[in-house]
């Protein structure tokens, strides 16, 4: 069995559910990922980390991935410890949804491992609309980086990927709806 396999079964067992909700961007779905679930699992963690490596590894000149948190903190330390493993050591960031409350006021954690300019790749769990990338891309490059694109673990097909590319950048899913429920 192939990571990538591996891992679409953790995702079944322990992010998918068939239930009504009401995801971040408002709207309403008859199931839901939630992407933390494997994520956060050990197993489900190290497969996430290598399969984002895999997906960048040979972009030139990362310096940097991360995402808001907090759906994007496992996966950044994840892929980020995988990166070193493979001899091609990648920091992790934190997008703060706030500004931390007391101290430097920071709105990214791991920027004393980032200079001004650094090409960065927001990581998600999971895009729906796109909003929360979207989100990461403005503060990443309002902090100074430079924004080369999303890599997300699952993309709901639901106008991300045209809305992320629409502000010009590219959007690499490691799954799909498609594909998980195929």
């Amino acid at each position: 069995m192939t990571a990538w396999e591996r891992l679409k079964l953790i995702i079944l067992e322990k992010s998918y559910e068939k239930r009504k909700v009401v995801l971040s961007s408002g709207q309403e779905s008859d199931f839901y990922f939630d992407g933390k679930q494997t994520t956060l699992d050990a197993e489900g963690a190290y497969l996430t980390g290598k399969l984002f490596f895999e997906a960048i590894k040979d972009i030139e000149d990362i310096k940097g991935v991360g995402g808001l948190t907090l759906g994007a903190d496992p996966i950044a330390t994840a892929t980020s410890v995988v990166s070193y493993l493979e001899g091609k050591p990648i920091p992790a960031f934190i997008i703060r949804k706030e500004p931390k409350g007391h101290g430097t006021g920071a709105w990214m954690e791991g920027r004393r491992n980032l200079r001004p300019g650094s090409r960065v790749i927001i990581l998600e769990d999971v895009v729906t609309s796109g909003g929360s990338s979207l989100k990461a891309i403005s503060r990443a490059e309002e902090e100074g980086m430079q924004v080369l694109g999303v890599v997300t673990l699952v993309d709901r097909e639901e106008g991300g990927r045209e809305n992320i590319e629409k502000k010009g950048y590219w959007l690499k899913s490691i799954f799909t709806k498609t594909n998980i429920l195929s």
